[in-house]
């Protein structure tokens, strides 16, 4: 429950964003270290972001994640990358991108009406009455700087909302489709000390796929239960999947959606290695109704990427790389603010994507 908190909170804050620019949003900064104020982190054409509205996104997200796993989990490395400096490149490009929308609201002729700006100030007094001395002095904030903060989160919203009110294209029932089935994994690779996937050797492949064909006939003899062969003989810590077209590796997507209610495929092989699936259920109404929904707003966010792709182009955005790089975690006891966004979700509800 926690880590879907976790996962909420992030679609909250990033996926309006999603599919803008195609990529993380990196390519969005030009480096400039000099004609800077002194607590500007980035300027974009005639907008720009200070080091306490980065700090109030970056530090919630900080304490949501440690919330659910600890402060341990910025000694995590991916890459050569600490999970911290990850956070950090990607609350960066995300205020760029809630910056860029203000232009895009500009250009579009899109402003908050008077009601929308008195809800921004109720909720920026509720979320700065949260904050405790040491907070506003570490944050560097007051309520002016948390009632910008969510102003500019709420035109985005409009924004995004305005640009796509009229896609709503039709969706079909195969095409949204939700499956469900088991399945039993016989890998054909392995990892080595550093989590690099190593393939298995044909001969090697050759005695998996001779078990994976065994197996298969006890599952097809009636007196085998196939929840027992997953126990006994499955590498996936999973044994079932429910998703839609596009979701799994090919040709086991191919195989599970040949399948009807309570049949069982052949040996399939995947990139992870040999399967053998049993269709619970061809059709999943409530999913598939749900996968809709998704799907529609998968097409509406790529009609918006192009539209604010084309836009931010033309912007020029510059970077105070030494500020920047002086920007860290705050790693204090009595710093423990985590609800910004719902605070925001609470003035304005169902509006964060």
């Amino acid at each position: 429950m926690k880590k879907g908190k976790i996962v909420c909170l992030l679609a909250a804050l990033w996926l309006l964003f999603a599919g803008c620019g195609g990529t993380d949003g990196k390519d969005m900064t030009v480096v400039l270290t000099t004609g800077f104020r002194r607590d500007e982190i980035f300027r974009i054409d005639s907008v720009s972001c200070s080091l306490p509205e980065i700090m109030v996104y970056l530090t919630n997200t900080q304490n949501q994640y440690e919330s659910v796993y600890g402060q341990e989990i910025w000694e995590t490395e991916l890459n050569g990358m600490t999970l911290e400096q990850n956070i950090k490149d990607t609350v960066l490009a995300r205020m760029a991108q809630v910056k860029s929308m203000t232009l895009l609201a500009e250009e579009n002729g899109i402003e908050l009406s008077k009601e929308e700006k008195e809800l921004a100030e109720q909720a920026a007094e509720e979320y700065f009455a949260s904050l405790n001395e040491k907070e506003i002095t570490l944050l560097g904030v007051d309520q002016d700087v948390i009632g910008k903060l969510y102003e500019e989160y709420a035109l985005a919203q409009k924004v995004y909302d305005q640009i796509i009110q009229d896609i709503n294209p039709e969706i079909s029932d195969d095409e949204a489709r939700i499956i469900t089935v088991q399945h039993i994994l016989f890998k054909t690779y392995t990892l080595d000390g550093t989590g690099r996937k190593v393939e298995y050797t044909d001969n090697a492949k050759a005695s998996v796929y001779e078990k994976a064909a065994g197996v298969l006939a006890l599952a097809n003899d009636g007196q085998h239960d196939f929840e027992s062969l997953i126990a006994e003989y499955s590498e996936d810590s999973i044994a079932v999947y429910s998703f839609g077209k596009g979701e799994m590796d090919p040709d086991f997507e191919a195989a599970a959606f040949n399948l009807g209610n309570n049949e069982i495929s052949g040996i399939v092989e995947s990139q992870f290695g040999y399967h053998i699936i049993k269709c619970l259920n061809t059709f999943d109404r409530e999913e598939t109704d749900h996968n809709k929904l998704k799907i529609v707003e998968q097409r509406r966010q790529e009609v918006f990427g192009q539209e604010y792709d084309a836009f931010v182009e033309q912007l020029i955005r510059l970077l105070n790389e030494n500020l920047w790089e002086e920007v860290t975690f705050i790693h204090d006891a009595e710093v423990t603010t985590s609800d910004f966004f719902d605070v925001y979700n609470k003035y304005f509800p169902g509006k964060s994507h």
